[in-house]
C-alpha cells in the first residue's frame, strides 16, 4: 500500500513538472527542444498519411455502404466479434418487388412476364454487388482499417512518449539553469547542480531512445505505402470486374429483350413505324423559325458538327420525282460540310435528286453553287 502511495505521488509530480513545462513553453517563458529534421518530416508525413487514409476509408465505406444505420450496425457487430447477418443489396430488393408485382399483374401479361425478365437480372446483379462489396472490404478496407487501429496507434502511443521526454528533458536543463545562478551565489548549492546534472542526463538518455523508436516506427510508412498501393490494385480490380459483370447482364436482358415477338412488347413502345428518331436539328447559326413552330431536323446519316438536338419526325418524307423542280426555302440553313449548300429563307433554289440518293436530301443549284440540301427546309414547288 506505501509503494503504491509513493508510485501515485511520484506519478502525480511528473505529471504536474510536465504541465508546468508544457505552460511555460506556450507562453514563451521556458525554451523548447527541437526534433531533429529528419524526425520532424517523417512526423508530417505520418500525420499526412494518417489524415488521408482515414478519409479514404471513410468515403470507400460509403461507398460500399450508403445506408448510415447499416454501417453502424455492422460497425457493432465487428467490436462484439459476431457475424454480420446477410444484408441483400438494393438491387435485389428492387428485383423481387418487381416479380411480386407480375404476380399481380398477371405474368402471362405482357407486362407482367417483362417485370420477371428484368427483375431477375435486376437480382444478379444484385448478387454481383453483394460480391463487389465483400472482396473490396476483405482486400481494401481491411488493410486501411489495420492501419489506423493498429499501426498508427501504436504510433502516437510513441510519439506521447517522445513528448512526454522531451518535456521532462526540458524541465531537468531548466532546473539546472536555476541550481547554477543560484550556485554562483553560495557554494552550498553545488550538491543541487550535481543531482540536476545526474537528472538532465537520464533524461536525455530517454529522450534519444524515444527518438529513435518513434523514427523507426515512422519509417515504416513507407512499407505501408507499398502495402495500400497493391491493396489499391485489387480494389480497382474488384471494382472492374463488378462494372463488367454488370455490363454483361445489360447486355443479355436488352438482347432478350427485343427478341421478344411483338405480342410481349405492344406497338405502343416498340417497332412504331411511324414515328423515327432523326438526326440534329439545324445548327444554332440557323435563324428561328416561325411563330408557334420549330425548324425540323435534319435526316443526314452523318449531322453537322454544330447540330446538338435529337428531334422526332413524325411519318415519312417522300422524295420529290426524279427531275429538276423548283423550291422555297422555309429556315436558314447554314452547311455542315463542303458537300452541303447554305440557304436563306424565303429564296428560291433549283432542286433535283440522283439515283441512290438519301430520300432526305437533294441537290440544290443556286447559280453556279451546287450542293446537299436538306428536304425538310424546302417548300417544293409545282
Amino acid at each position: 500500500m506505501d509503494f503504491n502511495v509513493k508510485k501515485l505521488a511520484s506519478d502525480a509530480g511528473v505529471f504536474f513538472t510536465r504541465a508546468v513545462q508544457y505552460t511555460e513553453e506556450k507562453l514563451g517563458q521556458a525554451e523548447k527542444t527541437e526534433l531533429d529534421a529528419h524526425l520532424e518530416n517523417l512526423l508530417a508525413r505520418g500525420d499526412c498519411t494518417k489524415n488521408w487514409t482515414e478519409k479514404i476509408f471513410r468515403q470507400t465505406e460509403i461507398l460500399l455502404q450508403p445506408n448510415p444505420s447499416a454501417r453502424i450496425e455492422e460497425f457493432l457487430y465487428e467490436k462484439l466479434e459476431k457475424k454480420i447477418p446477410l444484408r441483400i443489396t438494393n438491387a435485389e430488393v428492387l428485383g423481387q418487388y418487381m416479380q411480386d408485382a407480375a404476380k399481380e399483374f398477371g405474368p402471362s401479361t405482357p407486362y407482367g412476364s417483362t417485370l420477371i425478365t428484368v427483375g431477375e437480372y435486376q437480382k444478379r446483379i444484385g448478387a454481383v454487388e453483394r460480391e463487389f462489396i465483400h472482396a473490396s472490404a476483405v482486400g481494401f478496407l481491411n488493410p486501411l482499417r489495420n492501419f489506423l487501429e493498429g499501426d498508427w496507434r501504436i504510433i502516437s502511443k510513441e510519439r506521447r512518449l517522445l513528448e512526454n521526454y522531451r518535456l521532462d528533458l526540458d524541465a531537468c536543463k531548466a532546473r539546472l539553469k536555476k541550481a547554477k545562478l543560484a550556485e554562483a551565489k553560495a557554494a552550498l548549492w553545488s550538491e543541487e547542480v550535481e543531482k540536476a546534472e545526474q537528472e538532465l542526463r537520464v533524461a536525455q538518455t530517454d529522450f534519444d531512445r524515444q527518438s529513435e523508436v518513434t523514427r523507426l516506427l515512422l519509417e515504416g510508412i513507407n512499407s505501408t505505402h507499398v502495402n495500400h498501393l497493391r491493396c489499391l490494385h485489387e480494389f480497382v480490380k474488384a471494382q472492374a470486374a463488378y462494372f463488367a459483370q454488370c455490363a454483361v447482364h445489360m447486355q443479355d436482358l436488352q438482347k432478350e429483350l427485343s427478341s421478344a415477338n411483338d405480342d410481349t412488347f405492344p406497338n405502343a413502345f416498340v417497332g412504331n413505324p411511324s414515328m423515327s428518331v432523326i438526326a440534329p436539328g439545324p445548327s444554332p447559326l440557323s435563324t428561328a423559325a416561325p411563330p408557334g413552330t420549330s425548324p425540323p431536323g435534319r435526316t443526314s446519316a452523318s449531322p453537322g458538327p454544330l447540330d446538338p438536338v435529337v428531334t422526332l419526325k413524325i411519318g415519312e418524307v417522300k422524295p420529290p420525282a426524279t427531275g429538276t423542280r423548283k423550291a422555297k426555302v422555309l429556315y436558314d440553313y447554314e452547311a455542315a460540310d463542303v458537300s452541303e449548300l447554305s440557304l436563306l429563307a424565303d429564296e428560291l433554289i433549283t432542286v433535283y435528286t440522283v439515283p441512290g440518293m438519301d430520300p432526305d436530301w437533294l441537290i440544290g443549284e443556286r447559280g453556279n453553287q451546287k450542293g446537299k440540301v436538306p428536304v425538310t427546309y424546302l417548300e417544293l414547288l409545282s
